[in-house]
């Protein structure tokens, strides 16, 4: 009810620019005391640090500092969840809403070093910067968004708008209508698809004793995984909604002239579920935060850019074994997954009924082989990863590496280049 009277009745014009930010700040802010007490503090003394970095570091070095510091913070937090809580999680879990806080904190961070926003030429004010990582939309379950899509984007307020995609591109989309994109369709089709996944969340869970197979593990944690995704489908899509409803959702116009409201979706049910490779999983998961990584590492790395993404992504989730265990096992599976696709899916694509085929191998590997990696995400601990584990797909993934032949990654070239330009851009603004 408070996005859709954020956006009815504060309409995103200049006069109101500083009303919005007021009130977002302040519904944000009543949100994070009312849910954590007293550890919403960190909220509050992680994003005043990297507002004085802002104000006070050089363009060069906002970016290193502001990384340091929010995964610094973040870290030591999470050690506190481990160590003085000895592997409980609090009834409200505050390292959720600090996880997402440092994104944006490092996102806002690295748009000055790339210089590719053509709206965010100046460090933001004060309010602007409390509003963009403390609004109500996104303190309690995200999604991360970046700063131009809210705070830089005059939403509705002309014909052309300018929006930038999950992948940190800018693109124009003409509206020919006067009227206005409504989101009210599409938070409802939310709302009554959540209606449908909350059904099947109340699954139950069994122990299994140590001496069950391998097979029976990886199909038993299979059931369990599906068990536990309704709970983040619920609040991702939620989350989506409520940004729906404030007007911050809105990607364009598709091929048939309708309204697109999925530019802060966080994921796809259908994709995940039917997903045939590793990277298909993983695309259509947690988008946003995959965006994230993509931005801050991935594009950014010289070398190694697919184990230092998920090394990131381990930091950030927490300090848990399990947590490392996982994303440490995701790089040699991703990479031996991108092998066989690019030597074997080809041959497959003779007729239909051998694509199928393809498909279905793919879609029960794909399955399975996720299960193996989330493992030790939900045990946490080291001693029942390794209990259950067993390392079969590590040593299948690494058979693969050796005997297939793997394409050389233009990446590097593409990075040395990008940065250049991104360099001598930089350059000539300063001596202008």
């Amino acid at each position: 009810m408070s996005a859709f009277w954020f956006r009815c009745y504060l309409s995103p014009n200049k006069d109101r620019k500083n009303i919005r930010h007021v009130v977002a700040t302040t519904l944000g802010t009543l949100f994070g005391i009312f849910c954590f007490g007293w550890y919403s503090l960190h909220f509050f003394i992680l994003v005043s640090v990297c507002y004085v970095i802002m104000v006070k570091a050089g363009v060069d070095n906002i970016h290193r500092f502001s990384l340091v510091t929010a995964l610094g913070y973040l870290s030591i937090c999470q050690i506190s969840r481990v160590y003085i809580f000895d592997y409980g999680l609090l009834s409200t879990d505050f390292s959720g809403p600090l996880m997402i806080i440092t994104q944006k904190i490092t996102a806002l961070a690295f748009q000055f070093l790339s210089l590719c926003s053509l709206f965010f030429r100046e460090k933001p004010s004060l309010i602007e910067y409390l509003s963009y990582h403390l609004n109500f939309l996104s303190i309690l379950a995200g999604p991360f968004m970046l700063v131009t899509m809210q705070l830089c984007l005059p939403l509705f307020s002309s014909t052309v708008i300018v929006l930038q995609t999950t992948s940190g591109n800018l693109r124009t989309a003409i509206l020919m209508r006067h009227e206005r994109p409504s989101p009210t369709a599409d938070v409802t089709d939310s709302l009554l698809m959540q209606a449908k996944v909350d059904m099947n969340t109340h699954l139950s869970t069994v122990k299994r004793e140590h001496k069950t197979s391998f097979l029976s593990r990886v199909c038993y944690f299979y059931i369990a995984i599906q068990a536990g995704k309704p709970k983040y489908y619920f609040a991702w899509t939620i989350a989506d909604a409520v940004h729906n409803a404030a007007g911050y959702g809105f990607s364009g116009i598709d091929d048939k002239g309708n309204f697109r409201w999925d530019l802060v979706s966080n994921l796809n049910i259908w994709n995940i579920e039917t997903a045939t490779s590793f990277k298909m999983y993983i695309d259509n998961w947690n988008i946003q935060t995959a965006g994230w990584l993509k931005r801050i590492c991935y594009d950014r790395a010289p070398y190694y850019p697919t184990a230092l993404t998920f090394v990131l992504s381990a930091v950030w989730h927490g300090v848990y074994p399990g947590y490392y265990f996982t994303f440490i096992t995701a790089i040699p599976i991703t990479m031996a997954a991108r092998a066989v696709r690019n030597n074997i899916r080809h041959h497959f694509l003779v007729s239909q009924m051998m694509k199928t085929m393809y498909d279905i191998m793919t879609w029960v590997f794909t399955q399975f082989a996720v299960s193996y990696t989330v493992m030790p995400f939900i045990l946490l601990a080291m001693e029942p990863t390794i209990m259950y584990m067993y390392f079969h797909f590590h040593i299948i993934s690494i058979l693969v590496l050796i005997l297939l032949p793997i394409k050389k990654n233009p990446h590097s070239i593409q990075y040395h280049s990008f940065h250049i330009h991104v360099k001598e851009k930089y350059r000539t603004r300063r001596i202008q």
